[in-house]
């Protein structure tokens, strides 16, 4: 058995979660072959369990694939809150509030324009990159100092799609290792007013959109019979 599924990551859950209940259902049924123990499946790039929407299920020998999938660009909805920063980002972190000024949607939309191209952006301590092996968020919970080096990404379009104060819903389709949260704390800087991430949603992921995807809580067995998707790679993943 091989291909991949479409999932729409609900909040709370981690992608590992995700993959567990897929996995799962697998080895109870009869699709798979050979050691079921051993029965490859994974996904092709995190989402945080505060975040929701797409994630790439990759099944059998897809699971060798996923740096494919995981260099597709990808469609983010994401809701900052100006006016305050967050140790981590989003909402679990300590807020730090900053300013109660009050910019104006066209002030908003000349800041976003601004980051369109090519642009630097340093990663959150809080993520899954590795420094001497081990991910950058267990050190920041340890309190250690966390350096990462900025990296550069590539913004194809980001756009207002409302805007009461203090939230923004904003919408960005970028290339394959851009963080949102980063992203969102340096329009707050922009703004002069400071900002974090309130809630993300991956809806798509190169020519993969949430649309079409599965809801890992009822999912069963018929469902990814019904839905995996066999492609022939790379040519189709484009």
């Amino acid at each position: 058995m091989d291909g991949i599924l479409l999932i729409n990551k609900p909040i709370g859950w981690t992608s590992f979660e995700v993959v567990n209940k897929v996995r799962s259902i697998i080895k109870q049924s009869n699709l798979a072959s050979g050691n079921k123990k051993r029965y490859p499946v994974g996904h092709s790039g995190t989402l945080d369990p505060l975040a929701t929407g797409l994630l790439i299920v990759l099944i059998g020998s897809y699971t060798k694939r996923s740096l494919e999938f995981g260099k597709l660009d990808k469609t983010y909805e994401f809701t900052i809150k100006l006016g305050q920063t967050s140790t981590t980002g989003d909402e679990e972190g300590n807020k730090t509030t900053l300013s109660d000024f009050r910019p104006a949607n066209a002030q908003i939309r000349q800041v976003l324009n601004g980051f369109k191209g090519q642009i630097e952006q340093i990663p959150p301590i809080f993520s899954a990159i590795k420094i001497n092996g081990q991910p950058a968020y267990k050190l920041a919970r340890k309190g250690q100092s966390v350096q990462l080096a900025p990296r550069t990404v590539h913004i194809n379009s980001i756009k207002l799609v409302s805007y009461h104060y203090p939230l923004v819903e904003i919408e960005a389709y970028v290339s394959s290792g851009t963080y949102i949260r980063s992203l969102a704390e340096d329009i707050g800087t922009a703004l002069k007013t400071g900002a974090y991430t309130v809630s993300l949603r991956r809806t798509s992921i190169g020519q993969f959109n949430v649309l079409s995807a599965a809801n890992p809580q009822s999912l069963i067995v018929k469902d990814i019979v019904s839905q995996l998707k066999v492609l022939n790679l790379p040519e189709q993943i484009k």
